[in-house]
């Protein structure tokens, strides 16, 4: 990592405004050259020079257990922090495997089936909405509507909470396809399954989730929001003061965790036998399935035939990633920046470090 023992002395007398006139290659030529970028893993050296890469953290498991780490870069420019392998980063949308993971252990639990009404008089959260919505409508996104565009509900009205958002998207933004005919990838729908949570169990979305999944995974260091030891964020070299509201994305968007975190919810989550899965055989097949309209898109996961599962998230400054393989792999990666081709680059680093354990 880009720790005292790998950084060059060069680096105390860079600028911030002379590091935001650098280009990639120049930016970690300065900064140490080879031993800089990547700690001599040429890989992530590559990597980094590419996408202009301030730090970048990752956990490796195979088997059920952790087998390789990293830190390599900066936490934070402008304080010159090193990064370390306990540094939080947003996830983005690698939250939304965790909110399945807490409806399905409700539907366990006899609280709710998939094929539960979502609202209207029949329906969990008791509204007024589109009566025909279902639970796994939200799970695989093809409620209808809402979808991760322009008009995004959760990116709109800043100022409204979860109930005033979600009423104000009902009134102003009725759904433009019938329940389960096509597929539009939905923050607002896991923002609905948050609620769900909520409602059935007796407490708040993430009170709920960090006792019955991530604490039982030893991940109950994660947090909705904002996290202790949390990276600063960078786009083209400038720091980024997001306005987003991060807490009230909790649900599709809003945890804060390390990648070795990210790991241990996900070695709860692979239906490998060691160590012993949060859900049962049966929940856990339905979950990752591939089916219905988008056979490429589960309940909360991205599928495919071979059998590995995986979500990516991306968010002003950030780009992560979660990958569970059918040869017994897991890991997680994140990035404290987000440009053009940088997930697709992150997923294809992830895999080729994997062939080195």
């Amino acid at each position: 990592m880009w720790g005292r023992k790998c950084y060059d002395s060069r680096m105390n007398r860079i600028t911030r405004r002379r590091y935001l006139g650098l280009s990639s290659g120049a930016l970690l030529g300065a900064l140490g050259g080879s031993r800089a970028a990547g700690g001599g893993d040429p890989a992530v050296r590559r990597f980094m020079e590419q996408f202009a890469v301030p730090g970048i953290s990752f956990a490796i498991a195979r088997d059920g257990r952790v087998v390789r780490q990293g830190a390599y870069g900066l936490a934070n420019l402008e304080k010159q922090e090193d990064l370390s392998i306990s540094h939080q980063f947003r996830i983005a949308s690698v939250s939304k495997p965790i909110t399945a993971a807490a409806i399905f252990l409700l539907l366990e639990r006899g609280k709710l089936e998939l094929d539960s009404l979502v609202f209207g008089d029949a329906g969990i959260l008791g509204i007024d909405g589109p009566e025909r919505i279902r639970i796994r409508h939200l799970l695989n996104h093809t409620s209808g509507g809402w979808r991760n565009d322009i008009t995004d509900p959760m990116f709109k009205k800043p100022g409204l909470d979860h109930a005033e958002l979600i009423r104000w998207t009902l009134e102003t933004r009725p759904p433009e396809n019938e329940p389960g005919a096509a597929y539009a990838y939905s923050n607002f729908g896991y923002c609905l399954l948050g609620r769900v949570i909520e409602k059935l169990g007796g407490c708040p979305y993430e009170d709920f989730v960090k006792e019955h999944v991530l604490a039982p995974s030893g991940a109950g260091g994660m947090a909705v929001g904002e996290g202790e030891r949390e990276v600063a964020y960078y786009m083209g070299g400038r720091s980024v003061l997001s306005k987003m509201d991060v807490a009230r994305m909790d649900a599709h968007g809003g945890w804060v965790g390390t990648p070795s975190e990210m790991v241990a919810f996900g070695l709860r989550t692979d239906g490998f036998p060691d160590p012993i899965d949060l859900l049962e055989k049966d929940s856990l097949a339905t979950m990752t399935a591939r089916r219905g309209v988008n056979e490429s898109y589960a309940c909360g996961w991205s599928v495919n035939k071979v059998g590995n599962y995986w979500h990516a998230g991306s968010l002003p400054g950030l780009s992560s990633l979660l990958v569970r393989t059918a040869e017994g792999y897991c890991w997680a990666a994140c990035a404290n920046t987000r440009t053009a081709g940088i997930n697709r680059a992150l997923d294809q680093l992830m895999w080729d470090l994997s062939r080195s354990v």
